[in-house]
């Protein structure tokens, strides 16, 4: 009996000790994705979540995104694109539709939209979706140097988003982003804001204005134009982009702060530029060794690195090498920071700019100037070739003295027509041609219609570099 109660024991022993090992060494379940738990699993997971956080984060998130998702409305657009293809030359052909979407915020009861720039620039026709309801929208401006364009549809009493103040907004609270990733429409997710101020070299605008709102809320392609909202559901900022290896979120999302928003959105639906406005001088972020040359107490301001002589810093005795430490008695802490101090304001606007020269601190008032060097409001001076399939301006003053140019006209946007055939792109700055002297669009579209033979164009391409291309006619 004894023998047989031994047996026993370990029979249970191995059985116990193999149940245990194989429990152990079993591979885990292969990770599926479901379209919803069981229900009771449902019941115990809210139950949990609305039990850590007592019901208050849980009733926040819900009343920001009651009150901003009906503001958010899907955009599509249409392009007619090129195939590049040699038969162009010949037939004007190989066009093709390229289609594209994105998200937009509903500004105004009467049918304003906001969104990106990127979004839209190269549309051919844009549609508005919003509550089911398809709109034709029309392009009131875009300004690509903050990536923002604002579009008009016929609506009445559309549900405007609250706008809220990103000068407040402070890094650790909780954010929502709000839009219509891959498109799945009124899609909101949520996350804090990680960073303010963010430079991340995306614009490539010949005068960018890059000082993001960062946010670990998921954005996705999609996303774009989309809001970025606080818990109150209003809107703090403008989702513009993602870091990622991948083209997919991978934790960093940037938004243009609402704060800028405004300033530009008034000036397109008024204007239809933005009034931009400069100081005649380009600045660069505090190092080490100028922050010891200038006796500074840490690494705050920004330096000036060039000056326009005859700008409105020069005439407010400012000098290359000062150090710019408030503006308005706001302390200018980076380069982004003082661009985006600059962008609240317009030509003609009068700013007090406290900077330190060697040891010495001083004070000075500047006049801002807009982008020709006077104070006056300037209108939309874009022309658009049909002829030619671009969109063409003649080069500013800000820009030809900082490129030290007399004259040049650069390219916008590109369509179907001889100058994608020439392979030109847009940001070319086309300087002359055949030997001439360019100053004007109109002055580009009458030669290029008219000549025959050989046609040499001079310019510079967006980086900056010189260029010359031949072409025989």
């Amino acid at each position: 009996m004894k023998k047989y109660l031994v047996i026993i024991a370990l029979s249970i022993t191995s059985g116990g000790v193999g149940a245990y090992l194989f429990h152990q060494l079993s591979p885990a379940p292969e990770q599926t994705f479901n379209y919803a738990n069981s229900q009771t699993e449902q019941s115990a997971t809210f139950a949990n979540y609305q039990s850590s956080s007592d019901g208050v984060l849980n009733t926040d998130f819900v009343a920001a995104s009651a009150a901003s998702t009906p503001c958010v409305v899907y955009i599509t657009t249409m392009a007619n694109a090129s195939s590049g293809n040699w038969t162009d030359w010949f037939f004007n052909g190989g066009t093709q539709n390229t289609a594209g979407s994105g998200s937009g915020i509903i500004f105004s009861k009467d049918g304003y939209i906001v969104t990106n720039n990127h979004v839209i620039e190269s549309a051919d026709k844009i549609e508005v979706m919003h509550n089911r309801k398809s709109y034709t929208a029309k392009l009131i401006g875009l300004d690509p140097s903050t990536d923002l364009a604002v579009l008009k549809i016929d609506g009445v009493n559309l549900p405007a988003i609250k706008v809220g103040n990103s000068t407040a907004v402070k890094v650790g609270e909780w954010v929502l982003a709000v839009g219509n990733p891959f498109n799945l429409t009124s899609t909101v997710t949520a996350g804090i804001v990680s960073a303010k101020g963010r430079n991340i070299n995306l614009l490539s605008s010949q005068f960018p204005i890059e000082s993001f709102i960062q946010t670990d809320a998921a954005i996705n392609p999609g996303n774009s134009g989309g809001a970025l909202v606080n818990l109150k559901g209003e809107l703090i900022g403008v989702n513009t982009a993602i870091y990622s290896r991948t083209g997919s979120y991978t934790g960093y999302g940037f938004a243009v702060p609402v704060d800028i928003v405004k300033k530009v959105v008034t000036d397109l639906i008024q204007y239809g530029i933005v009034q931009k406005a400069f100081t005649g001088i380009d600045v660069a972020e505090v190092n080490s060794t100028l922050a010891e040359k200038h006796q500074l107490q840490g690494l705050n301001g920004v330096v000036i690195t060039s000056i326009q002589s005859d700008g409105s810093s020069a005439t407010a005795g400012l000098k290359v090498d000062d150090v710019i430490l408030k503006i308005n008695e706001i302390d200018i802490t980076s380069k982004s920071m003082y661009d985006e101090a600059l962008s609240y304001y317009s030509p003609g606007d009068k700013l007090k700019i406290t900077y330190k020269r060697d040891t010495r601190l001083l004070e000075t008032t500047l006049q801002l100037t807009n982008k020709e060097g006077t104070t006056s409001i300037l209108k939309n001076t874009v022309y658009t070739s049909e002829l030619l399939g671009a969109d063409m301006e003649t080069l500013s003053k800000v820009e030809r003295d900082k490129m030290n140019l007399k004259s040049g006209v650069v390219l916008g946007n590109v369509h179907n027509g001889l100058i994608r055939r020439l392979g030109l792109q847009k940001g070319f700055i086309i300087t002359g041609i055949n030997n001439q002297p360019i100053h004007t669009p109109k002055e580009i579209e009458d030669i290029l219609s008219q000549i025959k033979g050989r046609v040499i164009i001079e310019g510079y391409n967006s980086n900056g570099g010189r260029t010359v291309y031949s072409y025989y006619f």
